[in-house]
């Protein structure tokens, strides 16, 4: 889906992109998607044990292969972050690292205001003294709480967040705006939809409820499983990030800030019982269910509004979700050898 335009390779080279979190699950698509297209790519990451390093470790081995380093780096750390940043002569920033996960925040607040705050302000700080020509950034779909009005568009209030994870992210945008504003640095949100596909986090739930259907033990189905998601395959999530990194905003000539956000998604609301019921035919077995109540922090449904992004980029979503969903199952069972995978 990438676009083809004249001296878009000889452009693309000139661009030397660090994208933070390289070795997560979407950093790692991304990377491998900007080399691809001819891009100078360095990664970095914490290989935080919040879930199985060695899944970061194999991730990063996929890069190294492909000619992308991967540096062990954690961007909360000022010091060490602001030398790398300014002595890589980097034109572009990704910065995907973050301490994610809803749930995990009600037990540890502490890693969202490092991880997500704190590391924030390190990046922004970086970027504003190395001339970062685009600062692309990820947000989150979390952070538009309990709003009921569907589909989510980027002109609905998100200033009631029901969990500290999507606070930590609205304070993102915030930060961004504000730099945006003072230092003229161009900056844009991405605000991610349920991302899936191969090599994803083992805390989701296609990786949570396959190795359980594998197993035979139950699935936790929140709120008696009537949920929805706009689940988004990360080949698309990638597609719209390379498009946004090419287009910075601009100021405009009413003083607004280079400052842009977007939603990322399928821009389909499925139901979870029809993603469990597609699992159950990919794997041929029969998923056991707990359900459960609703959880502190989750919402109901989320589904994307991407009229702004498609407007100012062209993306559109094209991966239907059985597709995607059987391209998963492939890598995992390749990579877990079809075996169930205990959690770590």
């Amino acid at each position: 889906m990438s676009e083809a335009t004249p001296g878009a390779a000889g452009a693309r080279a000139s661009r030397r992109v660090v994208v933070t979190g390289a070795a997560g699950f979407i950093g790692m698509h991304l990377s491998l998607r900007l080399k691809r297209d001819g891009y100078d790519v360095a990664g970095v990451d914490s290989y935080d044990p919040y879930y199985e390093v060695t899944l970061k470790q194999a991730r990063a081995a996929q890069l190294e292969a492909a000619g992308v380093p991967c540096v062990a780096l954690d961007v909360a750390d000022a010091q060490v972050a602001a030398r790398f940043f300014a002595d890589g002569g980097f034109t572009h920033i990704v910065h995907l690292a973050a301490q994610p996960g809803v749930r995990y925040s009600l037990v540890n607040p502490a890693a969202y205001l490092r991880n997500n705050v704190d590391a924030f302000g390190v990046v922004l700080e970086a970027a504003r003294h190395a001339d970062i020509q685009h600062l692309v950034y990820a947000s989150s779909s979390s952070v538009y709480g309990a709003n009921h009005v569907l589909p989510f568009s980027e002109d609905q209030s998100v200033d009631h967040p029901v969990s500290l994870y999507a606070a930590t992210k609205k304070t993102n945008e915030l930060m961004a705006h504000s730099y945006s504003h003072l230092f003229g640095l161009p900056t844009t949100g991405l605000r991610f939809f349920t991302v899936y596909g191969p090599w994803g986090r083992p805390d989701m739930a296609p990786m949570i409820f396959t190795r359980a259907i594998l197993a035979g033990t139950p699935i936790k189905v929140f709120n008696d499983g009537k949920m929805r998601r706009d689940f988004t395959y990360v080949d698309d999530i990638v597609e719209g990030v390379v498009r946004v990194l090419e287009r910075p905003p601009a100021a405009s000539s009413a003083g607004a800030a280079p400052y842009a956000i977007y939603n990322i998604g399928n821009h389909d609301s499925v139901a979870l019982e029809t993603f469990i019921a597609e699992l159950e035919r990919l794997l041929g077995r029969t998923a056991i269910k707990e359900l459960l109540p609703m959880q502190p922090g989750d919402v109901r449904e989320t589904y994307a509004s991407i009229d702004r992004l498609r407007a100012a980029t062209g993306f559109a979503p094209t991966t239907a979700l059985a597709d995607g969903l059987a391209r998963f199952v492939d890598w995992y069972l390749g990579y877990y050898g079809g075996q169930p995978k205990v959690a770590c």
